[in-house]
């Protein structure tokens, strides 16, 4: 006999704090076990997911923030795809050789989790838009088996794209998800489904935990995945849910670009469009990712002075150079030559301009790929705008009408984020969770994120 079918829920922002406001989620914890996860470092969404599904640290399977500089063309590159990037076998390819080993067949559902395209899973569904040569872009979902995207999207609606990320993030495209994996569920019946349910993520960041509702934000995350948790308890499925980190409120954002360019060690490039990066002539720049940034060093006599000016400046915590990032797992080539924490209630903003003015243009906008670095400011509209929404409406015709346009509605200012994550938690209630099924671990109550993968692979596997 083959092991029953597992669901792992990715529900991202679950801790133990909030888990009695989730009860189906709590009512799975009641009939199995939950445990805290320490935290990877940092403590976000590409190096977590990469830790759960591989059982090891980023300086083994190279994942080191939810994006780096790719030194060869000295491009910074936010939210990859490629499953290639990926250094370390996945659960999913060590489960199915496992499996075949027992003369058993063994299928993989991955829905919305990241590094998908490519992935060795036999259905997949992750956001990718459309790209026109005129500058355009058409949200839409990709996907295998090829048909499986325009069945879902005919059976449930157009995923709503503009809700899973941007100033209108929100409660839709999660609802979306769920319904979608009950679909897969269903009518594919995969032994291992990976669903990413992301609703915990937007209002944290935008307000901080303290900030806003997170008993109504906890239940809504519930009430959405019960499609799926109802189907997989009529099919007989385990049901597993993990989490990737919490939320913390921050108050003082710190501009490290700014910091390095005023030491004369990062350089601009002056253009119609505003100021660039410049990551050829630069000597030191921050490639900055919630409350962890890794900071580029061209030159070797350079470290030194950069990490002098880095740990003066208020609001950071610790600063790690050449092997001492192996503290963090972070010794990795893809890893700045200096690794900077932030102090609990601070943050790290990616801007390197000294004057609004001189922005560029794509600051103003939700582009996670051209940014160099991550922008949470994307989660709101201007506020300094007399009416956002309807500058972005009107930009959303013009577009349609053929005028080259930019939905210029995001804010600069950075003190408006109010929530955020990378560190691990203090408290262990604020640190992720693991409600998992079966036998529970002979280890403590705290186990170690990439604990996870060997827990589920002997779940997937065992006779």
């Amino acid at each position: 006999m083959s092991p029953p079918p597992v669901v792992v829920v990715n529900a991202v922002g679950l801790t133990a704090r909030l888990l009695d406001h989730a009860p189906r989620f709590r009512a799975l914890a009641d009939a199995g076990w939950v445990r805290s996860l320490h935290e990877v470092a940092p403590a976000v969404t590409c190096t977590a997911q990469a830790s759960l599904l591989t059982g090891r640290p980023p300086q083994d399977h190279g994942i080191v923030g939810n994006g780096w500089l790719f030194r060869d063309t000295r491009e910074v590159r936010f939210w990859q795809q490629s499953s290639a990037l990926v250094q370390a076998e996945p659960i999913y390819t060590t489960a199915r050789r496992m499996a075949r080993e027992r003369g058993r067949s063994f299928r993989a559902a991955k829905l919305f989790w990241w590094f998908n395209q490519g992935a060795d899973v036999e259905i997949s569904v992750t956001p990718k838009p459309y790209y026109g040569a005129d500058g355009g872009k058409v949200f839409g979902v990709s996907g295998t088996p090829e048909p499986l995207c325009g069945r879902l999207e005919a059976e449930i609606g157009k995923f709503p794209f503009h809700t899973f990320w941007g100033p209108n993030a929100g409660l839709p495209c999660t609802e979306w998800i769920a319904q979608a994996a009950a679909d897969v569920l269903e009518r594919d019946r995969p032994d291992l489904t990976l669903v990413y349910l992301p609703h915990l993520d937007y209002e944290p960041q935008r307000r901080g935990p303290s900030g806003c509702d997170m008993v109504r934000l906890t239940a809504e995350l519930d009430a959405a995945a019960a499609p799926l948790l109802d189907r997989a308890r009529a099919l007989g499925a385990r049901v597993w849910i993990v989490s990737e980190y919490g939320h913390c409120d921050v108050s003082r954002p710190v501009a490290l670009n700014c910091v390095l360019r005023r030491a004369g060690l990062l350089t601009v490039r002056n253009g119609p469009f505003g100021e660039t990066l410049d990551t050829f002539e630069s000597r030191a720049f921050a490639v900055c990712d919630h409350q962890l940034a890794h900071v580029y060093v061209s030159r070797a006599g350079d470290v030194d002075r950069v990490r002098d000016v880095l740990a003066q400046e208020p609001g950071v915590d610790r600063v790690f150079a050449g092997a001492e990032r192996g503290e963090i797992g972070l010794d990795h080539d893809r890893s700045g030559e200096i690794v900077v924490l932030s102090e609990p209630d601070a943050w790290f903003a990616y801007p390197y301009w000294l004057d609004d003015a001189v922005a560029p243009d794509f600051a103003r906008t939700v582009d996670i790929h051209r940014k160099p670095g991550y922008d949470p400011c994307e989660l709101f509209f201007d506020p300094t705008l007399l009416w956002p929404k309807g500058r972005a409406v009107r930009r959303l015709i013009q577009k349609k009408l053929g005028f080259r346009t930019l939905f210029d509605v995001i804010p600069l200012d950075p003190t408006l984020v109010r929530g955020s994550h990378g560190l691990p938690a203090r408290d262990p209630l604020d640190k992720p969770v693991l409600i998992a099924d079966g036998p529970p671990p002979s280890t403590g109550e705290l186990l170690e994120t990439t604990d996870f993968h060997a827990l589920l692979l002997n779940a997937l596997v065992s006779d």
